[in-house]
């Protein structure tokens, strides 16, 4: 209730050439008021923090993902069974296919970066484990490793030449080197495991929109973390023994892009997609995980900068077509602003990674009206953005972009309001900002 006072007292705070004229976001909020509802005890469930909880799902920190309850809650809501077949082209760590397999329901997901897939992939495994069969594989390992040569690292990435501490990156070259060597399912196990602790191990921080550096950070000795997360493991390989879930089939999860959905190997037609995609918000997910992609995907900083550039255009570093135009009125209302600002603006990509942003949605919004099967559902969360005090109203243009692609907008549900940065708030006032389950039903 004191989330709701404070989004209705600040409204009014809004600048005042909003309130005279009435523009196409004006438009689009006047239209979906009816199907837009509060459900605000649902914030806890679009972050990541009820994984910490949720055995497995707890192993690997994926800070972009949202909760395990949060996909409970949806398959419950859109009223799935084992009959239905679920999508998730964002699926990043792979929630909502751990989920569903929990539930029995047949599950399929797609990501564009390697290490979303890999994690995605390789969480279901644990569950196949026998009790004490990661401990007896590490102290294996263990007595190995200081005879081990370094494996190959992308070293020409700059993060990586200053992220550790000379000893601490040659010996988790040489834990690298140790878990190669062992066949399946162990070697993937202890690949997740592994690319847990890098962040510990390192000077760097998964905050905000890049890994960041923190120099004054004590960085933890690879073989202690490394045996914490063993720890970990074990605990969650017995308590999932001791839980009654009805697993279906190990779920599948490829490399691949949700703008072109051609070549991915749908059983059938999915009967509902449950996720989230990258919001358009500056973060650039091959800067947040570049240490495990360093590590194991690319070989050096030129298949990097091929990932950065082939992903969803989320981050500040998109780059757009001269043809590429917004493909919405409310996107060009909002990319004319910012473009007009010049140089006022803190960063002058932000209208292009706009513009790409919504490019790229509508073509991921036509896919998925073309594989999905006549009447399947859609719950996906979004974030509403707002730069140099313009609010970008994400759920609403999605919506309407939907309903052009031949969906029926059923529900917009707030699950929170969102603070804006200081330095917004200092110079255009406290305006909160949605963040949103939208559902929709193909026609």
């Amino acid at each position: 209730m004191q989330q709701l006072q404070l989004f209705e007292e600040n409204t009014l705070t809004q600048p005042t050439q909003r309130a005279t004229r009435y523009t196409d976001r004006d438009r689009l909020e006047d239209k979906f008021a009816s199907r837009r509802r509060e459900e605000l005890q649902l914030a806890s469930l679009v972050s990541y923090v009820g994984n910490k909880e949720i055995p497995i799902l707890r192993l690997y920190r994926y800070k972009e993902a949202f909760a395990f309850r949060f996909v409970e809650e949806f398959i419950a809501r859109l009223g799935l069974d084992e009959e239905d077949y679920l999508f998730d082209p964002f699926c990043g760590m792979g929630t909502t296919l751990f989920a569903a397999s929990q539930k029995g329901i047949p599950a399929i997901g797609i990501d564009r970066l390697p290490v979303a897939v890999f994690v995605s992939r390789t969480l279901p495994l644990f569950y196949t484990l026998q009790p004490g069969q990661v401990k007896e594989t590490f102290e294996q390992l263990r007595e190995r490793v200081q005879q081990a040569p370094p494996a190959p690292v992308a070293l020409d990435v700059a993060i990586m030449q200053v992220a550790f501490p000379p000893d601490t990156l040659l010996m988790l070259r040489k834990w690298k080197t140790v878990i190669d060597d062992l066949t399946p399912p162990l070697k993937d196990i202890f690949l997740l495991l592994f690319f847990s602790i890098l962040e510990p191990c390192s000077f760097t921080s998964k905050d905000g929109q890049f890994l960041r550096l923190v120099r004054n950070k004590q960085a933890a000795s690879p073989e202690a973390a490394l045996r914490r997360k063993v720890n970990e493991a074990e605990q969650d390989i017995q308590r999932v023994r001791g839980l009654k879930w009805n697993w279906a089939p190990r779920p599948a999860a490829y490399l691949g892009d949700a703008r072109d959905l051609s070549d991915i190997p749908f059983e059938r037609q999915p009967t509902a997609i449950i996720t989230s995609p990258p919001y358009v918000n500056r973060y650039d997910y091959t800067r947040t995980y570049s240490l495990e992609l360093c590590f194991h995907f690319v070989r050096n900083f030129a298949e990097l900068k091929a990932i950065r550039f082939g992903i969803l255009r989320s981050h500040i570093e998109s780059k757009v077509e001269t043809h590429e135009q917004p493909p919405h009125p409310a996107v060009r209302e909002v990319v004319d602003i910012l473009r007009a600002k010049g140089k006022a603006l803190n960063n002058p990509r932000i209208p292009d990674m706009i513009t790409g942003y919504f490019v790229d949605m509508e073509k991921v919004l036509c896919e998925w009206a073309r594989i999905l099967a006549p009447g399947a559902k859609v719950a996906m969360v979004v974030d509403n953005v707002r730069f140099e005090g313009e609010l970008s109203p994400v759920d609403l243009v999605l919506s309407e972009m939907a309903e052009e692609a031949g969906f029926q907008v059923e529900q917009i549900t707030v699950a929170r309001y969102k603070g804006n940065s200081s330095q917004q708030m200092g110079k255009y006032g406290r305006v909160p900002v949605r963040e949103s389950i939208v559902l929709w039903r193909k026609l």
